[in-house]
């Protein structure tokens, strides 16, 4: 039988964060004993049934799984509900490929490359908008980070720059860093300094909004970055940024920014069709650091023009499209154990 490691799909070509994996273990003793005790079926008929079985996408991804589904990280799990050993339960892997340009290609060739008999695979679709997806994916975040470790922050940043700009390789830019912050320099991208990470005043503002989302309570506001802040202290924030305005943002009832602020974030093009991942063109120094290039014509011709009014740049146009969500079953491993367990009943 395959082991776990050689049951791992190959998901490299895909762009990080557009694909969310959830593990969901099922009792078959449950199962069994629901059809054979309850409904009164044959081993036989039971076991036919239990085949054809393939979980709604609510009891493979939702939080509180309900019998006979359940969640375990133990190595070796017990069925909360009847207490059967691990030979007993089997394991549904799900993975939710968000669907758009950039996943459409490798979906496509992964699906091509999944066995085709014994249905040991299942495809389900469903349609969800941006919104939706900000949340699901904010959540699958929150749950895989360890708020009582101080380096949440910096990997919360991480994940939402690799979600925004997919063809930079965060990890390596990360690989020394330490912290991250508001850079006055550079005004697209992003600069490292040492340990520091300097990133562009909007994206920076983005990445605080995603720690504030993760980590917010009623009582005590989002640990950030900036600080613990509240609602009110957040959109301050974001107002001195300057980021309210870029992105077209004039109201001023904290509630309605709020909102609008999330539309932002979720319009599909905002994470898949930026160009804020550019990092900023650098020179060493004599300390080894980085620096932003600047050519002695370019600060001349700045200071002749620095009475002059800044243009302020375009607002973004927030656009709110549907997305369709591509759920890839894996199923090989229930069947597998349904008919392990079969066997135990038929002897």
């Amino acid at each position: 039988m395959p082991t776990s490691t050689q049951r791992e799909l190959d998901l490299k070509d895909f762009p990080a964060g557009t694909v969310t994996e959830f593990t969901t273990l099922v009792c078959l003793a449950c199962t069994f004993d629901i059809f054979t005790k309850q409904l009164g079926l044959a081993p036989r008929t039971a076991f036919s049934e239990i085949k054809r079985h393939t979980p709604t996408i609510e009891e493979l991804t939702s939080r509180n799984a309900m019998r006979p589904y359940f969640d375990s990280e133990e190595k070796h799990p017990h069925c909360p509900y009847c207490g059967a050993a691990k030979r007993w339960l089997a394991r549904f892997d799900t993975y939710v490929i968000e669907g758009g340009k950039t996943t459409d290609a490798p979906r496509r060739a992964l699906i091509k490359k999944l066995p085709t008999t014994g249905e040991q695979f299942a495809i389900v679709e469903k349609k969800s908008d941006s919104r939706a997806v900000l949340f699901e994916w904010l959540d699958t975040l929150g749950v895989n980070l360890d708020l009582n470790d101080e380096t949440w922050l910096l990997d919360a940043t991480r994940k939402y720059l690799a979600r925004r700009d997919p063809k930079t390789n965060w990890e390596d830019v990360f690989t020394k860093v330490r912290v991250a912050r508001r850079s006055s320099r550079v005004t697209e991208g992003y600069e490292v300094d040492g340990s520091r990470l300097f990133l562009a005043p909007r994206i920076y503002a983005e990445a605080i909004v995603i720690q504030y989302l993760v980590s917010r309570s009623h009582a005590h506001g989002g640990l950030t970055s900036e600080g613990r802040l509240t609602l009110m202290e957040l959109i301050r924030r974001l107002r001195y940024f300057g980021y309210l305005e870029q992105i077209g943002i004039t109201e001023r009832e904290p509630g309605e920014v709020f909102e609008k602020l999330i539309d932002h974030l979720a319009a599909t093009h905002d994470w898949s069709r930026v160009s804020g991942g550019k990092p900023a063109k650098k020179v060493s120094t004599g300390s080894g650091s980085d620096r932003v290039s600047r050519s002695k014509k370019s600060i001349k011709k700045a200071s002749k023009t620095r009475k002059s009014k800044t243009a302020q740049p375009e607002p973004d146009e927030i656009i709110s499209e549907p997305v369709k969500l591509h759920y890839l079953i894996d199923r090989r491993d229930f069947l597998e154990k349904v008919k392990s367990v079969y066997a135990s009943y038929a002897a």
